[in-house]
């Protein structure tokens, strides 16, 4: 005999969930602040897969909280599935036994504590992804049953309004919304009216207005106080070995003060170099304070952004030029459209990181501290499924050695993926090591592969102190490694660098010092900076820039 098959057991079991909250959820779908941690009870299941909206800024902090209430005999076991964990409350769950496994992209402030909680098998850790790579799975394998999104405003009917950080919210909702899950938001202000409509209410299950808005991190927020000569060194050898190089134009910059001093003295040494309408015209980044003197002096043509910045708001509102902004003026970020521009539509990706081996590879997560990986494995890979050209591209890829015989002598481009870093880093730790501590975290951490940010192979250009090392010219591996050490430095990979090796590979340029290249160390100083402040930065935005209290000294 035949048995019928059921196609809406999710459908019935969130119906389920949703009538053993209906005592908690009024008009509107709006829950009273002191019933969430009840609602949360009756929706959320042992073992469930959660998201927590932990973006790289907004945080959904309040329904964070009131999910560490929960009784953990109750609840427990839950499989957290979230782009970011930088709030010490989205640990605090693995501490008390609500949470059991982590699929995450990025750890920011919580980085040491997760390195910890893994050392000590508070956290079963899934994997740490890319963001696109989670994003993709929640479509696919770790679609969560509940989340738990944050937004500005929702409107009477339970329509959301996300504003200038959109982030990560779209695809978190519609992920979970049409897979037959529980959304739920917490807001800062429920309104009348809403600016515009960015999740619509038949997407979300429950809004609650929370006590305080909710934190916002100023993430990419870098004081020109801080750029130091070194930086600005690095950041000379960057656009004159580089940028100029290269004619780059679609570039993304990564967190740090490396792409900081780049960004303030493209109005100074870069004009000098005649770059202004050559380089970083198309650029996806969240809106950088330090970006301001560009755009002012006419270098930029289009910005597209993971999310916001604070204190960003008025300026981006009146550069919509520039800037991709709503009816309401009003930026619309959104994570997943900037990073899949940054996969397959950017020249270039530069940024830093904590480790780089003797091959090249390198990680920010290290034995002690789990920074993970956020988007620079997308934008630093070479994606093998972009087909437009663009002469940057073609230009790098000219320069690799033997690359059309691989591929039955047929032609194609190779995005630069440069990391730039002085050769030790915070508390003098060297950058460059003989082996990654991804080793270690693996072993700790019961991996099967080492948790490396960038492959070695994909890395085209390293910029320390000491030069620019030009992988992508290397005919070989043994040529490449002889690059990496003649850019490491005193460093232990730096100290088996050999002289005559080194002049070799300077006369074939696969490695030039800034003498080679010639740029003055001399000159190398914050006199080069566009803005040396924080004030500055205003000054120049005319007022449009409102930093936030921590950053101002004035």
């Amino acid at each position: 005999m035949k048995t019928e098959q059921r196609w809406d057991t999710l459908a019935a079991d969130t119906r389920q969930r949703l009538e053993a909250a209906a005592a908690y959820i009024g008009a509107g779908k709006r829950v009273k602040a002191e019933d969430t941690v009840a609602l949360l009870k009756a929706v959320i299941r042992s073992g469930d897969r959660v998201n927590i909206e932990g973006n790289n800024q907004k945080q959904a902090d309040f329904l964070a909280d009131c999910l560490n209430q929960v009784d953990p005999a109750e609840i427990h076991d839950l499989h957290m599935v979230q782009s970011c964990v930088p709030l010490a409350s989205h640990l605090d769950m693995f501490e008390r036994g609500i949470a059991k496994k982590l699929d995450f992209a990025f750890g920011g402030p919580q980085a040491g504590r997760v390195a910890k909680f893994i050392r000590e098998g508070k956290i079963q850790l899934g994997a740490i992804h890319t963001y696109l790579e989670l994003f993709g799975r929640y479509f696919l394998d770790l679609t969560p049953r509940v989340s738990l999104i944050c937004a500005y405003e929702a409107d009477r009917e339970g329509n959301l309004y996300t504003g200038f950080n959109t982030e990560d919210t779209p695809v978190i909702a519609e992920a979970t919304k049409f897979r037959q899950g529980i959304v739920i938001a917490q807001v800062n202000k429920i309104v009348d009216k809403l600016p515009r409509v960015d999740i619509p209410a038949d997407w979300v299950d429950a809004v609650v207005e929370s006590p305080k808005p909710f934190f916002i991190e100023p993430l990419f927020t870098r004081d020109p106080g801080l750029v130091t000569d070194n930086h600005v060194l690095l950041g000379m050898l960057a656009l004159k070995g580089i940028y100029a190089e290269y004619k780059v134009k679609r570039i993304n910059h990564g967190i740090g003060f490396l792409t900081s001093a780049i960004e303030l003295i493209l109005p100074t040494y870069g004009a000098e170099l005649g770059l202004k309408g050559e380089v970083c015209t198309h650029m996806v980044l969240n809106p950088h304070p330090t970006m301001i003197p560009a755009i002012e002096a006419g270098w930029v043509d289009t910005i597209h952004c993971f999310g916001g910045e604070l204190g960003m708001e008025e300026y981006v509102k009146a550069r919509s030029d520039i800037f991709f902004t709503g009816p309401d003026g009003s930026l619309r970020s959104n994570r997943a459209f900037a990073q899949t521009a940054g996969h397959y539509a950017l020249d270039m990706f530069i940024g830093g990181t904590l480790q780089i081996d003797e091959w090249g590879n390198s990680s920010t997560a290290t034995a002690n501290r789990v920074s993970g990986f956020g988007g620079a494995p997308n934008m630093g890979c070479d994606p093998k499924g972009r087909r437009h050209v663009t002469e940057s591209w073609l230009k790098c890829g000219r320069e690799v050695p033997h690359m059309a015989d691989q591929i039955g002598n047929m032609p194609r481009g190779k995005r630069l993926v440069v990391q730039g870093a002085e050769t030790f880093g915070e508390g003098r730790a060297p950058t460059f090591v003989e082996k990654l501590d991804a080793w270690q975290l693996a072993e700790n951490a019961g991996l099967d592969l080492p948790p490396v940010m960038i492959y070695g192979d994909d890395v085209t250009h390293i910029v320390t102190e000491e030069g620019v090392a030009y992988l992508n010219r290397a005919p070989d591996m043994a040529a490449r490694m002889a690059a990496i050490r003649a850019a490491a430095g005193y460093t232990e990979v730096g100290l088996k660098a050999d002289p005559a090796e080194t002049k070799r590979l300077r006369e074939a340029r696969i490695f030039m010092t800034p003498e080679d290249l010639g740029v003055d160390r001399n000159r190398a100083n914050r006199d080069l900076l566009a803005a040396r402040s924080m004030r500055d930065l205003v000054d120049i935005s005319g007022g449009l820039y409102n930093p936030p209290a921590r950053f101002r000294n004035w």
